[in-house]
């Protein structure tokens, strides 16, 4: 962690801020090794050039944050004090006031920003999104081992939802089925809300599994993720029940031979944007363009969506130690669809796929 803030102070010093204000539970994890979900309490860490981080919580979870490695200051605080106030006494005693104060804009509230304002009436208030977003951008080696964890986690998610699947099983069932088996191997926390559909509903890229029951002919979709120590997988695979039509088939291998390219084209230097137009290059070419409705990918780490977005106009480099996700899909309306998406690590020798769970048209039953 110390890295960590030190890169961050020098970071402040280089976009002339004097201090940020963190609050966003990934960054706070990032900062303190201390993962929670504080509800509507308040938690967050201030830090500024003195290079000594303040760490503001509920006090029934300070002896968490100190067995999680925390070192600095701590301002914890019970359910019936006001922890704004403790919060500038404690600046205003140590001499720490802010004259530029950074902040998570994209995560503030409106209402704690006006807290923050009426704390610190004569300090600029900046966003320092940006800045915190760089910086977790490169992984480093603990953070590839974790990343690996959650994503050899979510292939066994996929595996056990796969043979789940039987003639007149719902959607829910199966996903019940597939989330009991992770418990059981001791996941806690799914990154996002499990996706199973099948037939039609394949057709909507964020679609709810509800009571509909596979019937042979059917394209299933699987779309899933693991919280492992903090870190986030994300992987998508459709199989077809008992039966395929050729235009399912053709909707398939279009979108298996998109994803192979946009992972061949992933090389350090290649520009992101690069990376969506190499598979939906191939998606147009067959006809498709107008059912691939989404961006390539999204950055992957303690946030499950996390910078860079890995759109058409993203002119960003990828650089050693860049996680991210690659998922082309063809959508038909009324007739269903087609995701494949794996985890990517940038490595020194290329793009390493994290998520192994094969990728060939399956015909299950």
């Amino acid at each position: 962690m110390e890295s960590r803030f030190s890169n961050l102070i020098n970071n402040l010093k280089k976009q002339k801020m004097d201090s940020i204000f963190i609050t966003s539970k990934a960054n706070v994890y990032y900062y303190s090794n201390y993962y929670t979900d504080p509800h509507e309490r308040l938690v967050g860490i201030y830090a500024d050039r003195k290079d000594n981080p303040l760490l503001i919580l509920p006090k029934m979870e300070e002896e968490d944050a100190l067995r999680a490695g925390w070192k600095g200051d701590i301002l914890s605080y019970d359910d019936d004090t006001n922890p704004w106030d403790k919060f500038l006494s404690f600046i205003t005693d140590a001499e720490r006031l802010p004259q530029q104060l950074a902040v998570e804009k994209s995560h503030l509230t409106v209402d704690r920003y006006e807290q923050l304002r009426k704390l610190f009436p004569n300090s600029a208030i900046l966003d320092g999104s940006d800045l915190l977003n760089e910086l977790r951008v490169i992984k480093d080696k603990k953070e590839y081992t974790l990343l690996k964890q959650a994503a050899l986690l979510a292939d066994f998610g996929v595996q056990k939802g796969i043979q789940a699947i039987e003639e007149g099983k719902s959607e829910l069932e199966i996903l019940a089925d597939l989330e009991f088996a992770l418990k059981r191997e001791g996941v806690r926390e799914m990154s996002f809300s499990t996706v199973v559909l099948t037939g039609a509903k394949t057709a909507s890229p964020h679609g709810n599994p509800g009571k509909d029951k596979v019937k042979a002919g059917d394209l299933v979709l699987f779309d899933l993720g693991v919280v492992y120590e903090g870190y986030c997988s994300d992987i998508t695979r459709t199989v077809a029940y008992k039966q395929i039509s050729e235009q399912q088939k053709e909707v398939y291998n279009t979108v298996l031979k998109a994803q192979l390219a946009a992972i061949e084209a992933s090389t350090i230097g290649t520009e992101v944007g690069k990376i969506d137009k190499a598979a939906r290059s191939i998606i147009t070419e067959h006809g498709y363009g107008e059912y691939f409705t989404h961006r390539i990918g999204h950055g992957l780490g303690i946030d499950i969506h996390e910078y860079p977005s890995m759109n058409a106009s993203n002119k960003l480099a990828l650089a050693e130690g860049m996680c991210y996700t690659i998922e082309p899909g063809i959508y038909i309306p009324n007739i269903g669809g087609v995701r494949i998406e794996d985890d990517i690590f940038m490595t020194k020798k290329g793009a390493e796929v994290l998520t192994e769970y094969p990728k060939e048209l399956q015909i299950i039953g």
